[in-house]
């Protein structure tokens, strides 16, 4: 579970529960309007759908539970990973990779090194990766999308439905006992669309693009390794490519040829 995500989002209700109750002294039933909601939400989600395969428009969980529950794969311990393999591959040849295969749990980098152990051209090889990061930066932004639609629609919808109370409470101004409440319920579309997009849809968005930016690292990593475990680098060059993608002070933590001769050295 993403705990950034947790608990941004859980503290961010709350106060926002907190300051409607403080707010009222505890009278929060006074932001509730049945006819704005169905107008907010379901005009958002059927608005959104509207511009959606179904398909596409349901992964919107899938996309969601992605923002919250996220295996996180680090860069350097990727970096380590396969410095090993190409350690392995070094001391007993290429083939040696596919006893380890079962060890490596991410799929792009297990496919990668098949395509090393089957003799493919690093060419080859480079343009099948780049291809499969490709497509999966179009599912990423396709996914994402839908998010940015809700929180597109949701204001927009809560504009709306402020025009109409409006209209609905100046066409009654013969009674001023009405104008009050009509304009809070006026008031109330405008205030759930922008809870939708801004509590909830546009952060999970960015933090769907955060996933993203450190999974289109990590894959390009990936790659570099893969083709330095093609053109048979030596781990020690293996390790000086790769490392270059993270922060100084970050390279030392690699368990790796490099940072033991360095270390060495500095003595």
């Amino acid at each position: 579970m993403d705990l950034a995500s947790t608990i941004g989002l859980c503290a961010s209700i709350g106060m926002l529960i907190w300051a409607l109750w403080a707010g009222t002294q505890g009278q929060v039933g006074v932001y509730w309007d049945t006819p704005s909601a169905i107008l907010v939400f379901g005009g958002s989600i059927f608005t959104v759908l509207n511009t959606q395969a179904i398909e596409r428009f349901t992964a919107i969980f899938r996309v969601v539970q992605r923002g919250f529950f996220y295996r996180r794969r680090t860069i350097p311990h990727t970096i380590e990973q396969i410095i090993q393999l190409g350690e392995l591959a070094r001391r007993e040849g290429v083939l040696s990779l596919e006893n380890a295969l079962g060890d490596i749990d991410d799929e792009f980098l297990s496919n990668g090194i098949r395509l090393v152990i089957d003799g493919t051209a690093a060419g080859e090889i480079e343009q099948i990766l780049e291809a499969e990061l490709a497509a999966m930066d179009q599912r990423h932004n396709q996914g994402k999308a839908v998010l940015d639609l809700f929180g597109k629609y949701a204001p927009a919808y809560g504009m709306i439905g402020t025009l109409m109370g409006l209209v609905a409470m100046l066409s009654n101004m013969d009674d001023p006992t009405k104008i009050g409440p009509g304009m809070a319920v006026a008031i109330l579309t405008t205030f759930y669309g922008a809870v939708i997009a801004n509590v909830f849809c546009l952060p999970m968005s960015d933090k769907l693009s955060y996933r993203h930016e450190e999974e289109m690292l990590l894959r390009t990593v990936m790659v570099k390794g893969i083709l330095s475990l093609q053109a048979g680098d030596n781990p020690r060059v293996t390790q000086a490519k790769l490392s270059v993608y993270l922060p100084n002070r970050v390279r030392d933590s690699i368990n790796g040829p490099a940072t033991s001769a360095r270390q060495a050295g500095d003595k």
